[in-house]
C-alpha cells in the first residue's frame, strides 16, 4: 500500500511538472499606437504557435509615391500573422509571466490594405490596394490582468495594385492596371486591452 501511494505521488508530480507552458486558446485584444487602432484575436495552433487575425485602421509610414503629398492618412487593414513564441520555458524558469502570451516571438505578418476608403485623403486621389508580407521579430508583455504592450520590427516586401487611368504621384497609367513593388521596413509599438 505504501509503495502504491508513493508511486501515485511520484506519478502526479511528474505529470504536474511535465505540463508544458502553452499559448492561450483564444485572446481578444484592442490595440492602439502612434500608427493606428486595431482589433485582433490570437488563437492557439500548437503549444508555441498562434494565429493572430486583425482588422484595423492604420497609418502606413512607407506608402511610396502613390499617395505623395497626402499627409497623415488612415486606411483599413486586414492582417493574418502566424506567431512562434520561442521563450516561454526560459520565462517560466526565470519566474516571469507567460500569461496571455507574454513572450518573444517571430512572425510572418501578412497585411492587406483594401481600396475601400482612406481617411484624410483628397476625394480626387484614386485609392490603391496593397499586400505586404513582412517577417518580424517582436515581444508581447502583459501588465496586470487586462493591459499589455507589444513591439515588433521587420523588413518585408509589398505589392501595390495601382488602377488603370489613375494619377498617383507623377505617374499616369492609361493602358491598364500595373503594380509597384517595394521593400518596406516595419516597426510598431502598441498598447492594448485584453478582454
Amino acid at each position: 500500500m505504501k509503495k502504491t501511494l508513493l508511486f501515485l505521488i511520484l506519478l502526479s508530480n511528474l505529470v504536474a511538472n511535465a505540463q508544458e507552458i502553452s499559448v492561450e486558446k483564444s485572446i481578444f485584444t484592442i490595440h492602439t499606437g502612434f500608427l493606428g487602432v486595431w482589433f485582433n484575436n490570437e488563437s492557439k495552433l500548437s503549444n508555441n504557435v498562434s494565429l493572430k487575425t486583425e482588422i484595423g485602421l492604420e497609418k502606413d509610414f512607407s506608402v511610396g509615391d502613390h499617395y505623395d503629398g497626402a499627409g497623415f492618412i488612415l486606411q483599413p487593414v486586414l492582417t493574418l500573422e502566424p506567431r512562434h513564441y520561442y521563450n516561454f520555458e526560459k520565462r517560466k524558469n526565470s519566474n516571469k509571466k507567460t500569461a496571455k502570451n507574454s513572450g518573444n516571438f517571430v512572425a510572418l505578418k501578412t497585411s492587406y490594405h483594401p481600396d475601400w476608403f482612406v481617411i484624410n485623403l483628397d476625394e480626387n486621389t484614386t485609392k490603391t490596394a496593397d499586400l505586404a508580407i513582412v517577417p518580424t521579430w517582436g515581444l508581447k508583455r502583459q501588465i496586470g490582468s487586462h493591459f499589455n504592450y507589444e513591439a515588433a520590427l521587420g523588413l518585408g516586401y509589398r505589392i501595390i495594385y495601382i488602377k488603370a487611368n489613375s494619377i498617383n504621384g507623377n505617374v499616369q497609367n492609361v493602358d491598364g492596371a500595373y503594380n509597384q513593388h517595394q521593400y518596406i521596413p516595419y516597426f510598431n509599438v502598441r498598447a492594448g486591452y485584453t478582454f
